[in-house]
């Protein structure tokens, strides 16, 4: 298993982008939030400071919450398991592909949910470096034998659990916002943006995911080995983002619910050693 040549420098140019853009978000600006309705008659409170200075305080303080795991996990994590990737190590390659998977997701969200401003080429460029970076990782993996480099030990019943868990809590809670809204004739909660365009990327993407890649786990497929491993890893990061998200909301006031201040991590905790489990239970060699 080889990784395809291009890696070598997408990877490091992504990392840059992305280090500054994780930087540039978390660095403080001067200015006080104030109220504003939106054309759709909604109050919000515009954060006014910063990189995030458009963006409500509730979407600032979870883009901040973002770029901070980027900064201590994220892009760490990103370096180790490239450098693994780069010695023949199949954790590696996994974890490098999952890091990818994250800032992907991270980056899609920036172009089409952040406020417009001065970094917006630079979300753009992350955005499209990383779903090719992302493509070529999938690609590299032997699917012959990659089922073979598990152990039997490898509790693919649990994994499979979580991953089904993850897609029916996302399900309930995003369905549970816009389904009302529809039988009444009206909108959710939009803030300052144009449609939920999270809730589309989660239902559409990430719940499927998670139903395929834990159906074809428990079938022994070599796509569902891939698949799990690469959403668990995935989650690694995503999952303390998410939960870093909901405790930064309501450390500046915004309204969370209760649910998403206990599931996102007690999820992100389970899956934490989860991941540990997985790691453990692959055998490196060549092949």
């Amino acid at each position: 298993m080889k990784l395809h040549p291009s890696l070598k420098r997408l990877v490091p140019l992504i990392f840059v982008l992305a280090f500054a853009a994780a930087l540039a978000g978390l660095l403080p600006g001067e200015g006080e939030s104030y109220p504003l309705i939106t054309f759709r008659g909604e109050q919000v409170m515009i954060h006014a400071k910063g990189l995030y200075y458009w963006d409500t305080v509730s979407s600032a303080s979870q883009m901040q919450a973002n770029d901070l795991v980027m900064l201590v996990l994220g892009l760490p994590l990103l370096a180790v398991s490239y450098w693994l990737s780069r010695r023949g190590s199949l954790r590696g390659q996994l974890l490098l592909t999952g890091t990818l998977g994250f800032i992907l997701y991270t980056y899609i969200t920036m172009c089409f949910g952040a406020a417009y401003n001065k970094l917006f080429l630079v979300y753009v460029a992350l955005f499209s470096l990383s779903l090719f970076a992302f493509i070529l990782c999938m690609m590299s993996f032997d699917l012959k034998t990659l089922p073979e480099r598990f152990s039997e030990k490898l509790p693919r019943r649990a994994i499979a659990a979580l991953l089904f868990f993850a897609a029916v809590f996302l399900t309930l809670a995003w369905l549970g916002r816009i389904a009302p809204t529809v039988l009444q004739d009206a909108v959710p909660p939009l803030e300052n943006a144009t449609s939920m365009f999270i809730q589309a990327m989660d239902l559409g993407v990430v719940v499927p995911l998670c139903v395929l890649s834990g159906v074809l786990l428990l079938r022994r497929s070599a796509w569902g080995y891939l698949l799990a491993s690469v959403s668990q890893l995935k989650f690694l990061t995503m999952g303390l983002a998410v939960s870093l998200m909901a405790f930064n909301m309501a450390r500046v006031g915004v309204p969370v619910s209760i649910v998403e201040l206990t599931v996102f991590p007690a999820m992100s905790l389970i899956n934490v050693v989860l991941v540990v489990v997985l790691l453990k239970n692959i055998r490196e060699g060549s092949g």
